[in-house]
């Protein structure tokens, strides 16, 4: 049984999020508090497995909380919040992924039929992922270095064995995915990467509906390249990440123009890792470099495949820095990578690949 605790001001959340939980016979919640002060009272005694935290609370809110308890007793945290970017909110929630939490997940904003069955499901689906993450204790001043940059996270896991790398051929474009960890582990790898990166990055990430700008926001704040939502038609530039809007599939058309594709209901995820990088493939041969992040399942690793059959470049995040080692392991077991790489050197990889130097900061690292 997986022990939840819920931490959130608003009793109708409270009672809401208890009722989604507690319908999945495999997990109960075993407390919930008021705010960050009360939950830190009560979480050593209760010992769940997973939290559960909005942000805005009275006394201590969410960033200080997951502060506090990956500094005192590292648990994995979901943060709870309301799925659309809010312009007067000086806080962003990708703050907290920045702190220590883990993964996102949109607040229901009536009661328990407001969430719906898909909602409670995605609900459980992330909370077994979480349960299964062995967190490390973070430093009071983990997180920032004394210029704002951020610092890599990691969570233990065995060591992945490395692959041979194959001989790289001249890149034209990078693609990417991720699923859980994955908006820390761009943040390491955007943060990383200089202003004038000479080849466009396409960036698939398996995040819940509503979660997309803000996230992109966040991004941008710690990089110096562009970070944007596609747009059909546009041509990929070189020095920019570009995101599929949520819900769509994001592609190349033979004159390497973005294109939106709806997919279907029965797509396990929208937008997925394995049609842009099959899209690359086809459309940048031996030019491409897929690379493939943290994140449960096996989305990418066909994609992963087709790119190398292309003779492009395949890199693969080790286990060590997973968050969850499920989609790098499936390239890797494919055969389909030709290198792996803990989280922290996959910016130096992509620029030697590109052709030019790191950052003068990040040397110095």
């Amino acid at each position: 049984m997986i022990r939840v605790f819920i931490v959130d001001d608003s009793p109708i959340a409270r009672v809401v999020l208890s009722k989604m939980v507690n319908a999945s016979p495999d997990m109960e919640v075993v407390g919930c508090a008021v705010d960050g002060e009360e939950a830190l009272t009560m979480i050593p005694r209760l010992r769940p497995q997973v939290v559960l935290t909005d942000l805005h609370m009275p006394k201590r809110d969410g960033l200080s909380l997951t502060r506090e308890v990956m500094m005192r007793h590292p648990l994995p945290i979901l943060v709870v919040s309301v799925s659309v970017h809010q312009d007067d909110n000086d806080q962003n929630i990708f703050e907290l992924l920045e702190a220590g939490a883990i993964d996102v997940f949109p607040k229901p904003r009536g009661g328990l039929e407001s969430a719906g069955e898909a909602l409670t499901q995605e609900l459980a689906t992330k909370i077994r992922i979480l349960s299964g993450v062995v967190p490390i204790r973070r430093h009071r001043a983990a997180g920032l270095k004394q210029d704002g940059r951020s610092t890599p996270g990691g969570f233990q896991t065995a060591v992945a064995p490395s692959l041979p790398a194959v001989p790289p051929s001249v890149p034209t474009l990078v693609a990417i995915g991720a699923s859980t960890g994955g908006p820390q582990a761009l943040l390491t790898i955007f943060a990383a990467l200089p202003a004038k990166f000479p080849l466009p990055i396409l960036c698939i990430q398996h995040i819940s509906l509503g979660f997309l700008d803000e996230m992109v926001s966040w991004l941008n704040l710690h990089t110096p390249l562009m970070l944007r939502v596609a747009q059909s038609g546009e041509t990929p530039k070189p020095g920019h990440v570009y995101f599929p809007p949520e819900d769509k599939h994001l592609t190349l058309n033979e004159r390497g123009c973005f294109v939106m594709e709806a997919g279907t209901e029965r797509d396990t995820h929208r937008p997925a890792v394995d049609v842009t990088f099959q899209s690359v493939a086809q459309v940048c041969r031996a030019g491409g470099v897929g690379v493939l992040l943290t994140g449960m399942g096996r989305d990418g690793a066909d994609g992963m495949l087709a790119i190398a059959r292309a003779q492009g470049v395949t890199i693969a995040q080790d286990e060590e820095s997973c968050v969850v080692f499920g989609m790098p392991k499936q390239a890797i077991d494919l055969g389909a990578v030709s290198k792996v790489l803990p989280v922290t050197a996959i910016a130096r990889e992509l620029c030697r690949l590109a052709g030019v130097g790191l950052p003068a900061w990040v040397e110095r690292e």
